[in-house]
């Protein structure tokens, strides 16, 4: 991938290629910033900066052996891992025994979520982490020579969801690295990530994008209407992410909305049988997909606050479509005094989820729990 394909972020960029000119990498750096800001591909476009036959000083040449094969995500010295699950196939699993699909994935787009990821490899229940076996894999690669390339380039995509036993395990190498190897750990919540591990690596702080280039990045990659860009531009509110998949899929968005629709109105109604059936749908679909749910709801709940505090004038309210139609009728509900609980509740439940809970309780529990807050 190269500097011109994000559509953004062109000081950061900037202060990139002067490390790189000027020969200042550091061995282990951390790309930060929230979910959607593209610290992905600004990793690989990093690596493959640093790695090109021919660069100049704006950006990779896109045609030398080296920016091919990096195109094509097979550069010998180029090595990657990420959140994988253990099944009846691999019960010590890491990122290797996943690479051929990681690729095909990467390949169609560098923004995306987790779930999305976890639901390409059909992860069922499983929790995606990468395991305590990933470690070896690691060390015995780096301590190989390069092959082509003057820098061995390791990518960490969410170091959070690292087993504590991997961290640990990697300590030294991240501290005292072979010669010419370079980690780039990308992260999304970088307070998760082990001190030991923040402490030793350099931060870059990506911001989310901004509605311009939000707006300009839908036009040219899904060919639709400006104004509709522009529409989209801001529900998404500098998440690219959230943009693509308003633009790719509206499915999954109106199936959460479907169930927090529900959810509201039967705890309204205080339908008590109607909401352990709801329960249940929910518990028998896959982790992410209920982890989704929540961050869904969650989202749901901030925009219709924003709401009932009248700041739509303010353009602080990030809603079109269904959203918006529902949240007319439902934003009244929330308020100062109610938006606290329900929000510690639904991340209660999310925290329950992680940790793999019963999710027939932790959703029938944090339904009870809504009947009576939001009443």
């Amino acid at each position: 991938m190269k500097f011109s394909q994000i559509p953004g972020h062109k000081d950061i960029i900037e202060k990139l290629r002067n490390s790189v000119t000027r020969a200042r990498v550091s061995h282990a750096q951390l790309f930060s910033g929230p979910e959607g800001c593209g610290t992905l591909a600004i990793a690989l476009a990093y690596a493959q900066y640093i790695s090109c036959e021919n660069r100049s000083t704006i950006d990779s040449c896109g045609t030398c052996k080296s920016c091919v094969k990096y195109e094509k995500l097979i550069h010998p010295d180029l090595h990657f891992v990420f959140p994988v699950i253990k099944n009846k196939k691999f019960s010590e699993p890491v990122s290797d025994n996943y690479l051929d699909q990681w690729r095909e994935f990467l390949k169609l787009s560098p923004f995306f979520t987790v779930n999305r990821w976890l639901d390409s490899i059909e992860v069922g229940n499983a929790q995606g982490l990468i395991f305590a076996s990933e470690a070896s894999e690691i060390i015995k690669k780096l301590n190989l020579k390069s092959f082509e390339s003057d820098f061995k380039v390791m990518i960490i995509w969410l170091p959070e969801k690292m087993h504590q036993a991997t961290a640990n395990k990697l300590l030294k190498m991240i501290e005292e690295p072979p010669e010419k190897t370079l980690f780039l750990l990308v992260s999304d919540e970088p307070d998760k990530i082990i001190p030991t591990i923040l402490s030793r690596c350099q931060l870059t702080k990506i911001p989310l994008f901004t509605s311009q280039e939000i707006e300009n990045y839908i036009v040219s990659q899904f060919d639709l209407p400006r104004k509709k860009a522009s529409d989209i531009s801001q529900v998404a509110n500098g998440n690219i992410i959230r943009a693509s998949e308003l633009c790719e899929n509206e499915d999954t968005s109106l199936l959460n909305l479907n169930r927090f629709r529900n959810l509201m109105r039967l705890a309204w109604k205080r339908d008590i049988i109607s909401i352990i059936s709801w329960s249940e749908e929910l518990a028998a679909t896959g982790r992410e997909s209920q982890k989704n749910f929540i961050s869904f709801s969650l989202r749901i709940l901030r925009e219709n606050l924003m709401l009932s505090l009248d700041q739509l004038k303010n353009r602080l309210v990030f809603l079109s479509g269904e959203e918006a139609e529902f949240s007319k009728k439902f934003n009244p509900f929330i308020n100062q005094m109610n938006i606290y609980p329900l929000t510690d509740e639904f991340n209660l439940a999310y925290s329950h989820i992680e940790a793999n809970g019963n999710a027939k309780i932790i959703f029938l529990d944090l339904a009870l729990k809504v009947i009576r807050i939001i009443r």
